[in-house]
This record gives C-alpha cells, sequence and structure tokens, in this order.
C-alpha cells in the first residue's frame, strides 16, 4: 500500500503537468533516466526536466519489494487503466523519514 501511493502520486502529479509535486516524490539526490535523454540527478534538475512533461497516465506494478528502507517496482504505464501498457519502468525506492522517495526512476516505450 505504502508503495502503491508513490505510484497514485506520480500519476496525480503527472496528470497536472506538476514538475514540483513531482521532483518532491524524488530523493534529495534521486535519478531520472529516460530513454534519449541524459541521466538528471538532484530534485532541481528532475524538476527542470519535468518541466514540460505531463498528460494521461496509468501506472500498473507488475512486481515489488521492500527490504527494510529501500524497496523497488517493476511494472507497465500507459494513458489510462485499460489500455495495453505503452512502456516499462523500474522505479528504485528509498524510505525517507518515515516517507517512500523515488531515488531512480527508469522507463523506456514498447515502441
Amino acid at each position: 500500500a505504502e508503495l502503491g501511493a508513490v505510484l497514485r502520486a506520480y500519476e496525480t502529479a503527472w496528470r497536472a503537468s506538476d514538475a514540483e509535486a513531482l521532483a518532491a516524490l524524488f530523493t534529495d539526490d534521486g535519478f531520472v533516466l529516460r530513454p534519449g535523454y541524459p541521466p538528471v540527478r538532484g530534485r532541481a534538475a528532475i524538476r527542470t526536466a519535468y518541466a514540460r512533461s505531463g498528460g494521461p497516465l496509468s501506472l500498473i506494478a507488475y512486481d515489488y519489494a521492500v527490504e527494510g528502507d529501500t524497496g523497488w517496482i517493476i511494472g507497465g504505464y500507459g494513458p489510462e487503466p485499460g489500455f495495453p501498457p505503452g512502456g516499462k519502468y523500474v522505479l528504485a525506492l528509498r524510505r525517507v523519514e518515515r516517507a517512500w522517495r523515488i531515488h531512480a526512476d527508469m522507463d523506456n516505450g514498447n515502441r
């Protein structure tokens, strides 16, 4: 449930094109690893990278695990529930001050 809350918050921020809220989901030194772009590290850089991003998004988890204060989610994404996934992702997570934060977000499309 706690990891699912991260996914729902990501969907909400992405749909609203809210780069500030997206960056807040990451650890201070988090990474975004997108296809076709160099790695982005840190909340300020993530905010800038996501400044013009957003739109319909539905995330599904295929698998996940938690061990202590670290965890991961492997999943797929598409424009809305029920659509075939348009891509897949891996999130590396870290619990920081009782809240789960994304430390690394790597995704790529299915095409």
